[in-house]
């Protein structure tokens, strides 16, 4: 008999809309096992309570201990048999809601796709979250190039190390080249002391941009995820209420109508939040990419030009102005304990 329950509940049918439609809940093993916990397990009739004074019973009206302990034994059950339905049928019912809510949302974006469906629109906010996409776009670009750069750099700057290591080696070993051997190797050396800087800056700038794209940038685009997840839900609601009210207004529909209009005012007071966390997000992003980038552009300017016009005072005083510590060749690569 338990089979036979437990073969009809794993293919009931529940209503995944607001007119009645079903479709068939999804097998689960855990839910499976709840329903048949729940529907197997009951009240067990062969055991029958010592009332005092009755039938059978001991004179007195006294109830042995043995009667105690086991009418102990049936309250722990009964209240384990209680949790396991609250359980089972709290599952049920979140089921129940994921399905109406995931078909009504299916409904409502296909519907959209192909035209049939209207959808809210919020011209200003949805042109600054395409310019948000844009940017960061761009920005990666930046990230991408400049990471480029400094890893090429930091080669060129272990070249030269090497070189002028080479120079000056041979300017001790070859005393008829010794003056032409130095003056290359004070110059290897001086370029890989400009550059060492120059590479601090340029690492400084990465690190920035990196945090702006990837951190900054990433979390507003995650409340904006949701905030377009809620206006789907919030569309599919609405549609769904505007659908029922168009219909007959009998008792049983205007108890759907009632219901309709209480889960479209939950989908659109969560809409607003959203929509108001995107707002806020979206003015604070801008006010912190303009503080930044104007910071980091004029550093990475002032340091490209000091390196490249041999000012080794003005690049200096760059990495000083923007709090900038000079990071020696090498220094970016893990460990040999990292790498493991």
């Amino acid at each position: 008999m338990a089979d036979s329950i437990m073969s009809k509940a794993a293919t009931m049918e529940i209503p995944i809309n607001s007119n009645g439609d079903t479709g068939t809940l999804p097998e689960d093993d855990s839910l499976e096992q709840d329903l048949q916990q729940v529907m197997v397990s009951g009240p067990n009739l062969n055991e029958t309570s010592i009332v005092s004074g009755g039938y059978g019973g001991p004179a007195g009206g006294i109830i042995p201990t043995s009667s105690i302990k086991g009418s102990s034994n049936n309250n722990t059950g009964n209240s384990t048999e209680e949790l396991s339905r609250g359980v089972a049928v709290e599952k049920l019912d979140s089921v129940k809601k994921w399905g109406i809510n995931t078909y009504k949302c299916t409904k409502q974006m296909f519907s959209e796709r192909f035209g049939r469906g209207s959808r809210t629109v919020d011209l200003e906010l949805e042109a600054q979250i395409d310019v948000l996409r844009d940017t960061k776009s761009k920005y990666e670009t930046i990230l991408k190039l400049t990471t480029a750069l400094t890893t090429h750099f930091q080669s060129m700057v272990e070249t030269q190390q090497a070189l002028g290591d080479t120079f000056s080696d041979l300017s001790q070993k070859s005393p008829e080249l010794q003056d032409e051997f130095g003056y290359n190797a004070e110059t290897q050396k001086l370029l890989c002391r400009n550059g060492e800087s120059l590479l601090s800056a340029i690492s400084f700038f990465v690190s920035s941009i990196d945090t702006l794209v990837n951190k900054t940038m990433e979390d507003t685009l995650l409340t904006i995820k949701l905030y377009e997840n809620a206006r789907l839900e919030f569309d599919a609601y609405r549609s769904d209420m505007e659908e029922l009210s168009m219909g007959p207004r009998d008792a049983a529909a205007m108890v759907r109508i009632e219901m309709a209009q209480h889960d479209y005012q939950i989908q659109r007071d969560k809409y607003e939040r959203l929509r108001s966390d995107v707002t806020i997000k979206l003015k604070f992003l801008d006010e912190n990419k303009v503080k930044v980038m104007h910071k980091q552009l004029l550093l990475f300017h002032n340091a490209i030009s000091a390196y490249f016009a041999g000012n080794q005072e003005q690049l200096e005083q760059t990495l000083i102005q923007f709090n900038v510590k000079l990071k020696p060749p090498g220094t970016d690569k893990p460990s040999w304990l990292e790498e493991q």
